[in-house]
């Protein structure tokens, strides 16, 4: 945790809203009884029309919670995986399960633990463009003798194991597989060279000795959740670049702010780059924690990172449509006390992209402020707001520094903000909180004081409304669910069906359906609060309802994240993520086998990350 400002926190909120409606003896579940409106309210047409034919969104049967080393999907439906971690993406080299791929090798090969991911289509139902972001790498697993002997070529291999992976990939029968080779198919890694676009490009803080120009940064890194935009473009999200970088000396208040560590990162890629040395190269952390925008059609294109969208630990970056043809951009920032934004371009999107200007680089960002009356704004981040005139920021400041400026112009401090998505008809966002206890790092005396209650080990999901549009300044908000176990009334949670805690992952489907994915931390997993959770999971959840169940449950050690489903829904692509994690410490190159075996079973050297494809046996919709 690195914000310790006086802001309110989301949790002194909920606390004064349950104490102005009279609910102090229900505690933090009685606050999410007070709902937006009726179902249909919140329900895109496709689904309150199920509703009205007395159809159910959830025709299947949840699966239990299981702690085997597979991935678990209810009766009918089947699992396979499409391509795991060191596959060729086109006409690359195999994976060789020693992990004795070398670092060029890799940068042909599908990345490391893959996270968000989205399906374009190509040619109706029987071609597409599977986009998927690898978010980090785990060097132990990396390479043969783990982080033992580091070397330049170590640091390339890590590098390229970050990224996006762009594959093709083609219905065969009942199935999918990845075409190879594919004119589309590329690696986007921590070594691809990348445009600056935006306001910010181009100012001193994002020049080094590599890039004087500002202009070009060398790679894209923690790519977590993601975003698609109209004109059919892939946007990734970089997320905890800070652990990237080493600094030894002392760090400064902006470094602090976005948490470069003040000894060692985790990763040793200071030791043979100096670009990760914040020392001798204090700009190059600036350049990361952007939306990096890829267009998955053309393979010879440049990423670039659209400084308009801010500065943060991005989550994801969901683009909704206005009425007028303008696009908002609903964006997390994952840590726990950070701040939800929201981005409204200038132009409707057609207009700016006649024009020759890029909708994501000419726009006005925002940050939430949450009421405690169930009422909730938009504050603007810009040189013109009261608050930041009289602090003299000028919008570069605001773009660089974007969590400083949320700082001082009030915004409502979140439990960790992941993934967002929305219901578009009915304007309704929901946004995944998923702790702000698992991974905590420091209390907040204050927040201890004022709300005793405030230890949020299992997450809530939130949701809020606009009345006409999107671009409005202002919104109302509710909980839509606070995770935990239903049947055990200490958790004061309000889930109607399955258990479930740390949701992560988040999507709604074009039926309606919400499919919520969780990310228990490794310590965690299956232990002292989430005894008989068993591993982590994905469920679905009827959102008039809120009825859940639970869908899928992933192998030993994973975080189950990214997903999407194919336009007619009867294909899901599924993200298994560092499947085998040690449950505390570091895995051991010498047993790299010991926590999961997932997905090549005996055969394989090491646990892979992988996306899976799910199909419903009769052919139907998935979740129908």
């Amino acid at each position: 945790m690195s914000n310790f400002s006086d802001n309110e926190t989301f949790e002194e909120v909920i606390a004064a809203r349950v104490s102005r409606r009279g609910f102090l003896g229900g505690g933090l579940a009685a606050a999410a009884l007070t709902t937006l409106g009726g179902v249909g309210a919140l329900t895109d047409a496709a689904h309150a029309a199920a509703q009205s034919a007395g159809g159910s969104l959830l025709g299947f049967q949840g699966v239990r919670a299981s702690s085997e080393d597979t991935v678990v999907v209810p009766k009918g439906y089947t699992p396979k995986v499409l391509i795991a971690w060191g596959d060729p993406v086109s006409d690359g080299p195999a994976f060789k399960q020693d992990a004795g791929n070398s670092a060029s090798e890799q940068a042909r090969q599908w990345g490391m633990h893959n996270d968000g991911l989205v399906y374009f289509e190509i040619d109706g139902s029987t071609l597409g463009l599977l986009v998927q972001n690898n978010e980090y790498t785990d060097d132990v697993l990396l390479f043969p003798d783990g982080v033992a002997n580091w070397s330049r070529e170590k640091t390339d291999k890590s590098l390229n194991a970050h990224g996006v992976s762009v594959i093709e990939i083609a219905r065969q029968g009942g199935g999918w597989r990845v075409v190879r080779p594919s004119r589309y198919a590329r690696r986007i890694t921590g070594m691809t060279p990348i445009a600056v676009g935006g306001p910010a490009a181009g100012d001193g803080r994002l020049k080094t000795t590599a890039d004087p120009t500002g202009r070009n940064v060398l790679g894209t890194l923690q790519n977590c959740a993601m975003g698609f935009t109209p004109w059919k473009t892939y946007l990734t999200c970089e997320e905890n670049f800070n652990f990237c970088f080493r600094k030894t000396g002392g760090p400064t208040r902006w470094e602090r702010r976005y948490g470069i560590p003040a000894a060692e990162s985790s990763y040793r890629w200071h030791e043979t780059d100096k670009r990760f040395r914040a020392d001798e190269e204090p700009n190059e952390p600036n350049r990361f924690g952007w939306v990096v925008e890829i267009d998955p059609f053309d393979a010879s294109s440049k990423p670039v990172k659209r400084t308009a969208l801010g500065r943060f630990k991005h989550e994801g970056a969901r683009v909704q449509e206005a009425r007028d043809g303008r696009v908002v951009v609903l964006m997390g920032d994952d840590e726990q006390f950070e701040y939800i934004y929201r981005y409204v371009s200038n132009r409707p999107w057609r207009e700016a992209l006649k024009a020759k200007v890029n909708p994501l680089d000419d726009g006005v960002l925002y940050v939430a402020r949450f009421g405690a009356d169930g009422s909730g704004e938009w504050l603007p981040l810009t040189p013109s707001n009261p608050k930041l005139r009289a602090a003299g920021w000028s919008l570069n400041d605001i773009l660089i520094n974007t969590r400083g400026a949320a700082d001082l112009v009030g915004a409502t401090k979140m439990d960790r903000p992941e993934w967002i998505d929305t219901f578009s008809a009915s304007l309704t966002a929901v946004a995944t909180l998923t702790n702000n206890s698992a991974r905590r790092v420091e209390a907040n005396p204050r927040a201890d004081a004022a709300n005793p209650r405030r230890r949020n080990v299992y997450g809530h999901i939130l949701r809020w409304r606009h009345r006409r549009d999107w671009t409005e300044p202002d919104f109302e908000w509710d909980i839509f669910a606070l995770a935990g176990d239903p049947a055990n009334r200490a958790h004061e949670s309000t889930v109607k069906g399955d258990k479930y805690g740390s949701p992560d992952g988040l999507y709604v489907a074009p039926s309606g359906r919400l499919w919520i994915q969780t990310d228990v931390s490794k310590a965690a997993i299956n232990s002292g609060d989430y005894a008989g959770f068993g591993n982590n999971q994905m469920l679905c959840a009827d959102p008039a309802t809120r009825e859940t169940r639970r869908f899928l449950v992933g192998p030993q050690g994973c975080e189950v994240t990214g997903v999407f489903v194919t336009p007619d829904e009867r294909t899901m692509f599924v993200g298994i993520q560092h499947p085998g994690e040690a449950p505390s410490g570091a895995n051991d190159p010498a047993n790299p086998k010991r926590f999961s075996s997932w997905p090549d079973g005996p055969a394989g050297g090491r646990p892979r990350s992988a996306c899976v494809v799910i199909t419903k046996d009769d052919g139907g919709p998935i979740g129908s």
